[in-house]
């Protein structure tokens, strides 16, 4: 009997120690994901704040003034009531519109005709400030979804002579719906 105390003994180890590399494991990886920083649904991905050539408020001037957002998941999102704004108040709500799955808008300052590529505030002043400034991003509940922003030290110049400001991956996402 002894013998068979021993076998089941050390079975039963065996079987322990299995399930406790399993629950290690689990942990670990569990752990590993909690690392990783949140990425929204929909983000702001790319920012022209200042247009290239002279900023005359031409409507071809205001529509090289941009904000991207990216839809990150394989849905489409409903954008409708959702709301785009700088740090003085400036703000445009997207009506009726919904951003295909992996897909990208840019919102434009100008004037001009919305499609599922772009869409126009129709304004006749630049909304975001070239030296420093915030774009944020909120859901219909008014939550922030995303947010950007730019400042003296943080200007990039591009070869067509505009400054814009792209997403960068270790970028702290600022996400308030908790």
């Amino acid at each position: 009997m002894s013998a068979s105390l021993s076998v089941t003994a050390r079975r039963l180890t065996a079987v322990v120690l299995a399930a406790g590399t399993l629950v290690g494991a689990s942990a670990a990886s569990a752990s590993a994901d909690h690392r990783r920083p949140h990425r929204p649904a929909v983000e702001i991905s790319a920012v022209q704040y200042d247009p290239p050539g002279h900023d005359d408020r031409s409507n071809r001037s205001l529509n090289r003034e941009w904000v991207e957002l990216t839809n990150n998941t394989r849905h489409a999102v409903n954008l409708d009531g959702w709301t785009l704004a700088s740090e003085d108040g400036r703000t445009y709500t997207f009506d009726g519109f919904w951003l295909g799955g992996r897909a990208t808008v840019r919102v434009h300052t100008g004037i001009g005709r919305d499609t599922r590529s772009d869409v126009y505030q129709d304004r006749r002043r630049y909304v975001w400030d070239d030296h420093s400034d915030t774009a944020t991003l909120r859901n219909d509940r008014g939550r922030v979804v995303d947010t950007e922003s730019w400042g003296n030290d943080d200007h990039r110049g591009d070869d067509r002579g505009g400054r814009h400001h792209h997403r960068h991956q270790n970028h702290h996402h600022n996400n308030h719906d908790h």
